[in-house]
C-alpha cells in the first residue's frame, strides 16, 4: 500500500472561483485522491483558501469589512461550495493560520541563516491618499508605447509592453484614483534563489516523468534570458504573516509581511499541522507525511495546478525546502493543466466572465459538471467550455449511455422478476465474452488513471459503460425471456451487478451518481473490483434492490439557450 500526499494548488479567497479554477487543481485533484482512496491506499489530500496579498486587502475593502473577517467568511464560502462540488479534501485550511504563521518565519529563519536571505533597497511608488505603497500592478497610467489609458504599472494589457510604474504617463492610484504618488525608498528582504540554481537544475532533471509543459516552464524560468533571477519576499503591508527571523524579531523589517508567493506554498506544510489538529491528532501525524527523517520517505506526493502556478511549484517553493537544510518531502509529480475558454473568450474572476461555482451547483447537480470538465480536462492544450458541447456531453454520456443503462435494467428486472436480483440460469459464452473484455478494459482505466491522463480515463471508463448497453442490446432479455426465462434471469443477474461494479470505478468522477447506484442495489460492498469475473458475481440471486429515479435528466434546447443567455456577460 503506497502513501499517497495530494494537494492542489491554494485558490485566492477574492471571490468565488468560476470553473476554468476548479479544473485547474482542486477537482483533478480530487478524482486522484478519490481513485487511490478506491484502491485501499492511504490519502492526505489537502488545499487551503491563499489569503494575503493587496487583493485580500482591496476586496474586504470592497466589501465594507476588516480584512479579518472577510477572509474568515470567504473561507466558510468556498469550503461549502467546495462540498457542494464533492471535493474530499482531508482539510481544507487557511493560509493565514498560526500554524502558517510559525512555518513561513521559521523557514525565513533557516534561509537567512544559510545565507540565502539578502536585503535590498528599492524605489517603490507611495500613494499619499491611500497611505500605502502600491504594487506595480495597482498603479495605472497611460502607456507610452500603445497609448492605452488602462495600462498597469507592470504591464500594459493592450500591447502587452512589460512597463516600470515610471514609464506611466500622468500615473494614478488604481484604488483610489488619485494623482498624489511619490517615490520612496524602502529596504525588502530578497530570497537568492539564483544560488540555488545548479541544485534546482539537477532535481528537475531527475524529473524524467513530468509533463513537459511542466518541465519546460520550469526550464525557461532557469535559463532564459539571464537565468533565474532573486525574488522579493516582503511588502509592506498591513495584512500577512509578520517577518520574523524564526521567533526572533527582524531588525529594520518593523511593519512588514511576507509577500504573499512565498507563505502560500509553505500553507501546503502548515494545512497538515492544521489537519492534525482539528482532527485531535499529535505532530508526529502530520510529520510522517512531510519529513523524511519522522516516516514521509515512503510517501509519493502529487500536486496539481494550474500551468500558471508551475514557476513557484517547480522553483521558488523547491529553493524554500532545499535552501533550509531540513529534511522536508519534496514533490514527486506535478500536474499542470493549460486553461479552460469560456466560448469563445476567457473566464475571469476579476471581470466576472463565465459560470462561476456557486452559479454551476445553482442550475444542475455537481456530477453534470464534474464529469464534463474532467472529460474535457485542458492537458495537452486550452479546451473550450460552450453550452452546446455541453449538453451534448452529459445527454449522451451520462443520461443515455449510463443513466439509460441503470434505468432499462432495473425496470425490466422489476416487470419481470420483481425487485430482487433473479435466480435461475448461469452465466454462458457472451457473460464470458463481456468479462474478459471489460477486464481488459479495466486495466487499460487503471492505467490511465495511474498516470493521471484525465481525459483519457474519462474516455475508458465510458467505453466500459458503452460495453455494458452494448451486451444488454445484444442479449435482450426482453427477448430472451419469452423463449428461456432461466437464460434471461442470468443476463438480468449481470445486468444488475453491472450497476454495482459502475458504482465502485465511476465513483472517483460522479461521486454522487455512484452512492445513488449502490444505494439502489442495496449494497454497501466498494471493493476496488480487481477481479472482474468476481465482481459480476458479487450481488447474489435473491438479493434486494431498489429502481432507482432517474440519475441523469437530460438538458433541454430551452435550458441550454436559457443558460446561455444568462451567462453571457458579466457577473454583478
Amino acid at each position: 500500500m503506497t502513501r499517497h500526499l495530494i494537494t492542489s494548488a491554494i485558490p485566492y479567497i477574492n471571490g468565488i472561483k468560476h470553473l476554468g479554477n476548479l479544473v485547474g487543481s482542486q477537482l483533478p485533484a480530487d478524482l486522484y485522491a478519490r481513485y487511490q482512496r478506491g484502491r485501499g491506499h492511504e490519502v492526505l489530500f489537502l488545499c487551503a483558501t491563499d489569503e494575503h496579498g493587496t487583493p485580500a486587502e482591496l476586496a474586504a475593502a470592497k466589501a465594507g469589512k476588516p480584512v479579518a473577517e472577510y477572509c474568515r467568511e470567504m473561507h466558510a464560502i468556498q469550503a461549502e461550495i467546495a462540498k457542494g462540488f464533492g471535493l474530499s479534501f482531508d482539510h481544507f485550511g487557511r493560509s493565514s493560520s498560526p500554524q502558517n504563521h510559525r512555518l513561513t518565519q521559521h523557514f525565513a529563519g533557516r534561509l537567512a541563516e544559510a545565507g540565502l536571505i539578502g536585503e535590498v533597497s528599492e524605489k517603490q511608488v507611495y500613494s499619499n491618499a491611500d497611505g500605502r505603497f502600491l504594487p506595480d500592478r495597482y498603479i495605472e497610467g497611460t502607456c507610452p508605447n500603445c497609448g492605452y489609458d488602462k495600462a498597469r504599472g507592470d504591464q500594459c494589457e493592450n500591447c502587452t509592453k512589460q512597463l516600470d510604474p515610471t514609464d506611466l504617463i500622468e500615473p494614478r492610484s488604481a484604488i483610489s484614483g488619485s494623482t498624489d504618488l511619490e517615490v520612496r525608498e524602502t529596504k525588502h528582504l530578497y530570497l537568492r534563489q539564483s544560488g540555488l540554481k545548479d541544485q534546482l537544475d539537477a532535481w528537475i532533471d531527475g524529473k524524467t516523468d513530468w509533463p513537459i509543459l511542466t518541465t519546460s516552464i520550469a526550464k525557461k524560468w532557469l535559463h532564459d534570458g539571464d537565468g533565474l533571477q532573486d525574488r522579493g519576499i516582503t511588502r509592506d503591508l498591513d495584512w500577512g504573516i509578520p517577518v520574523k527571523k524564526g521567533d526572533d524579531d527582524w531588525p529594520g523589517m518593523e511593519g512588514k509581511v511576507f509577500y504573499v508567493w512565498f507563505d502560500a506554498p509553505i500553507e501546503y506544510i502548515a494545512c497538515a499541522g492544521e489537519w492534525a489538529e482539528a482532527t485531535g491528532r499529535a505532530d508526529a501525524e502530520w510529520e510522517r507525511w512531510w519529513r523524511t527523517d519522522k516516516g514521509a520517505q515512503d510517501v509519493r506526493y502529487t500536486q496539481f495546478m494550474g500551468k500558471d502556478n508551475v514557476p513557484f511549484h517547480t522553483l521558488s517553493f523547491p529553493a524554500t525546502l532545499i535552501g533550509s537544510g531540513e529534511p522536508w518531502k519534496m514533490v514527486d509529480y506535478i500536474k499542470s493543466f493549460n486553461y479552460l475558454n469560456y466560448d469563445g473568450g476567457q473566464f475571469s474572476t476579476s471581470q466576472g466572465r463565465g459560470v462561476f461555482m456557486d452559479q454551476a451547483l445553482e442550475i444542475l447537480p455537481a456530477d453534470y459538471w464534474r464529469w464534463w470538465l474532467l472529460s474535457h480536462a485542458p492537458e495537452s492544450s486550452d479546451s473550450e467550455f460552450t453550452w452546446e458541447n455541453f449538453q451534448a456531453s452529459v445527454n449522451k454520456d451520462l443520461a443515455d449511455v449510463l443513466g439509460n443503462f441503470v434505468s432499462r435494467i432495473t425496470k425490466f428486472c422489476r416487470s419481470k422478476f420483481g425487485e430482487a436480483v433473479p435466480d435461475g440460469g448461469a452465466y454462458g459464452a457472451q457473460e464470458e465474452v463481456l468479462i474478459a473484455d471489460l477486464q481488459a478494459r479495466l486495466r487499460r482505466y487503471e492505467t490511465c488513471m495511474e498516470a493521471m491522463e484525465v481525459r483519457k480515463s474519462a474516455q475508458e471508463l465510458r467505453a466500459i459503460w458503452v460495453a455494458g448497453n452494448e451486451y444488454l442490446q445484444s442479449a435482450a432479455p426482453w427477448a430472451t425471456v419469452k423463449e428461456d426465462p432461466e437464460r434471461a434471469a442470468a443476463q438480468v443477474r449481470m445486468g444488475l451487478n453491472l450497476i454495482r461494479f459502475y458504482a465502485v470505478i465511476s465513483a472517483p468522477f460522479i461521486p454522487t451518481a455512484s452512492a445513488r447506484m449502490l444505494s439502489a442495489m442495496n449494497t454497501l460492498e466498494t471493493d476496488w473490483p480487481t477481479d472482474v469475473d468476481a465482481a459480476l458475481r458479487a450481488l447474489p440471486g435473491g438479493h434486494a434492490f431498489t429502481v432507482p429515479d432517474v440519475l441523469f435528466a437530460k438538458i433541454t434546447d430551452e435550458q441550454r439557450e436559457d443558460w446561455q443567455t444568462r451567462f453571457s456577460g458579466t457577473r454583478d
